[in-house]
């Protein structure tokens, strides 16, 4: 039977669990979601995650632990075929949508070694970090609106740029498109009222996943309206995100320390667990009008120097009141070699270092049919956590009829 509504799921094996099922049953028998019940609440019988994601950190836990117990083969669903057939679908059967109402969008610069890069490549090495990197995670506000889930296509975007053969700018279509390897941040709980911040030693209460994000670029607009205030346009027009969010809980196993900070940070920032996860990135390119997929990229999320509380301890810091729903952005993230280097823009050192695919083209930059797809997995002994996949492809500028 066809399923026409939105529902919150997650994921097991090649199987997608309905999780609003499983709570009308009454499976979520926890105290604290029994205590739910009894009041007549209901979290997943909602199109995205959000009313769960309000919740504090305790029942996103109890949460886990009762999917933990239903989904192990002594488990009470065993007996039950009506449930099953209600909750469980095929994952090819089922359409993922985006599983956030995405309230606001920030976008950090908290990879060093990005930083660096990028740096390196517009002021060279003497002046690559500007004065305040290493004081603060740099940080931009991006758009909501034009977050979008894995498989949906992006338009290259036109703009006003100014080529260095040209004494004016001049109205184009972007000419530098790039991709960006990030991790994305889902923030939620009892959050902080308008003026007050969050403090570090509580921000991973309000850490409620992760999902991988590619936050598209177009370098050639950027560089020209970047000065004073930053990327804009060349930013705002589409950033992708994997749909399934991976809990602060399940990746535990997989944390590891990030290097001292030097010098240390204000007081605000100095992190009582600084820490990243040990999580394997890649992005694999499938150029157009080929079927071969080319992994260009290998990073891992512990390449950080800002860790998420930091990020979010310092965006809340002057009183901005964060919402269940929200999301960051790391940046870029970029390790110390060459094919850990989580961006076109670096990999091809500003277009002067063509990458080479294995059918013999080339890029500098995406040209119209590429693919990009972003893969990230955690793994310790015999314990797995995938993130999925993060898919998006190039489709050609509008005419300029569009904006004429």
């Amino acid at each position: 039977q066809m399923c026409i509504r939105d529902r919150c799921c997650t994921a097991i094996g090649e199987y997608v669990v309905d999780l609003s099922v499983l709570e009308m049953h009454g499976l979520f028998d926890g105290a604290l979601f029994q205590g739910l019940r009894s009041n007549g609440v209901t979290v997943f019988n909602k199109p995205t995650l959000n009313e769960f994601m309000s919740l504090e950190k305790k029942y996103w836990q109890e949460t886990r632990q009762t999917l933990q117990k239903l989904l192990r083969s002594d488990s009470p669903l065993k007996d039950n075929q009506n449930v099953i057939d209600q909750a469980f679908h095929k994952m090819l059967a089922v359409n993922l949508l985006l599983p956030v109402n995405i309230r606001d969008y920030t976008d950090f610069y908290s990879s060093k070694q990005h930083a660096f890069n990028v740096g390196s490549i517009i002021r060279g090495p003497q002046d690559a970090l500007q004065p305040n990197w290493i004081h603060l995670p740099v940080g931009y506000h991006g758009r909501a609106s034009s977050v979008v889930v894995s498989g949906t296509n992006i338009i290259r975007p036109r703009g006003q740029t100014k080529p260095p053969t040209e004494q004016q700018p001049i109205f184009s279509e972007c000419k530098r498109l790039d991709f960006e390897l990030e991790i994305g941040t889902f923030i939620g709980g009892k959050l902080n009222q308008q003026g007050h911040p969050i403090h570090i030693k509580n921000a991973e209460n309000h850490i409620f996943g992760f999902v991988l994000l590619n936050d598209w670029s177009a370098r050639d607009i950027q560089t020209w309206e970047y000065v004073p205030l930053g990327p804009f346009n060349a930013k705002n027009f589409s950033s992708v995100i994997s749909p399934w969010i991976v809990t602060l809980d399940a990746l535990e196993p997989f944390r590891v320390q990030l290097p001292n900070q030097i010098p240390e940070p204000l007081p605000y920032l100095r992190d009582p667990n600084l820490s990243s996860f040990d999580i394997k990135l890649e992005v694999i390119l499938s150029p157009s009008e080929s079927d071969i997929l080319d992994t260009i990229v290998r990073s891992n999320f512990r390449y950080l120097y800002w860790s998420i509380p930091q990020q979010l301890a310092h965006h809340t810091v002057t009183g901005c009141n964060m919402s269940p729903g929200d999301l960051l952005g790391t940046g870029t993230i970029s390790g110390p070699e060459i094919e850990s280097y989580g961006s076109l823009l670096e990999q091809s050192w500003g277009g002067k270092e063509p990458v080479k695919l294995s059918n013999g083209e080339e890029r500098t930059f995406l040209k119209d049919g590429d693919c990009v797809i972003m893969r990230g997995y955690a793994q310790k002994d015999d314990i797995r956590v995938g993130f999925g996949e993060c898919r998006s492809g190039v489709k050609p500028a509008l005419p300029l009829s569009e904006y004429e």
